[in-house]
């Protein structure tokens, strides 16, 4: 019986094994284009819904801005925090994306006894008239965002014929119990003036 050398050996098995197959760059970069058209045309379509959300509730008035004088009367509250969404009021999927009220950004809210003002940066602001308030409340979830129960503070106030839902979230969620009870003690004053 013969031995060989492991120089020998080596060879023998380097000679047999197989090198690793080479990769395909061109079907790889098909799948990376074609996931990327893909990719584009769903946020397509995402687009084009919002569009024709938008263009559905058209029939919407156009927001109020604050009155002349507003900011030099007297501040009931006010608050800085998140602006969710707006929704019809009791639908809290049914989103208003019309004059930029679907839009979430950050928020300053500010209570007078002449109505809610709402500044929003980067996203149209727009003002509640006091008349136009309904009520606040406390809620968990509103257009699809779901937060710790009480964590959304909601008012509801009529724009048109329409009563409208619009979700903010304060910085310090311990405003908000402030907030409901003074938005629901602006409206019942507001109602017996109105009578």
């Amino acid at each position: 019986m013969t031995t060989l050398n492991p120089s020998y050996q080596l060879y023998r098995l380097a000679a047999e094994q197989k090198s690793a197959e080479v990769t395909d760059w061109s079907a790889r970069i098909s799948w990376v284009l074609g996931l990327a058209v893909f990719i584009a045309f769903v946020y397509w379509l995402m687009r084009q819904g919002w569009k024709w959300r938008g263009s559905l509730q058209s029939d919407l008035p156009g927001l109020a801005t604050a009155p002349e004088g507003f900011a030099d009367g007297e501040k009931l509250l006010t608050l800085t925090g998140r602006y969710h969404a707006s929704t019809t009021a009791g639908q809290w999927l049914d989103r208003i994306v019309a004059h930029g009220l679907g839009t979430r950004s950050r928020v300053e809210l500010t209570l007078t006894e002449q109505g809610l003002d709402v500044v929003r940066p980067g996203a149209a602001d727009f003002f509640v008239p006091a008349e136009a308030l309904r009520e606040a409340r406390l809620d968990k979830a509103l257009a699809g965002k779901v937060l710790p129960e009480g964590g959304l503070l909601v008012i509801t106030w009529a724009l048109g014929d329409k009563l409208i839902d619009s979700g903010f979230r304060s910085d310090h969620a311990a405003e908000h119990p402030a907030w409901v009870d003074a938005v629901n003690h602006l409206t019942s004053t507001t109602e017996g003036t109105a009578r």
